[in-house]
């Protein structure tokens, strides 16, 4: 069956159900980027955690305590190391690094697996899009017209 759109145009079914699809993967896209950024967050939270602007200085407290180190949640944690020379405050630095290092590793994994959902959706965008503007270019439209189409306004028409 064949609508007519906002723009006046005939719509065919096929091209009106591409559109339909194309607007859900394009809504799924925004989720993905959602993700993306909430790991983007994390690691660098994750690495605020570790130091601020990391120089070799920051190392100083763990080989012998004559650099000062910084500020930021690991260099306390050696400051109180070595100023104690106590097993339970080096132990307290060593696991609050370790779960540094298990934040930064879960963020970065959550960015490589939205950023290879993401790379899929974009082939499977890129197919749709192809398909839609064939559909439309079959019913007429040019191939300008067809490929600045909105996909959403596409989908909706015809339902009133």
């Amino acid at each position: 069956m064949i609508v007519v759109g906002a723009s006046g145009r005939a719509v065919p079914a096929p091209a009106r159900e591409l559109a339909a699809r194309l607007s859900v993967l394009f809504e799924r896209d925004v989720e993905i980027v959602e993700r993306l950024n909430d790991a983007q967050r994390r690691l660098r939270a994750a690495n605020e955690r570790l130091w601020s602007g990391l120089s070799p200085d920051a190392f100083g407290w763990v080989y012998d305590g004559s650099a000062p180190a910084g500020e930021s949640q690991i260099t306390a944690l050696m400051g109180d190391a070595v100023g104690r020379g106590g097993c339970e405050s080096q132990a307290a630095a060593v696991c609050a690094l370790q779960q540094i290092d298990w934040a930064i590793d879960g963020a970065f994994h959550a960015y490589q697996d939205a950023g290879e959902e993401r790379r899929r959706l974009a082939v499977e965008v890129g197919e749709l899009s192809q398909r839609l503007t064939d559909a439309l270019r079959a019913a007429g439209w040019s191939a300008d017209e067809a490929q600045a189409v909105d996909v959403h306004e596409l989908a909706r028409a015809g339902i009133r």
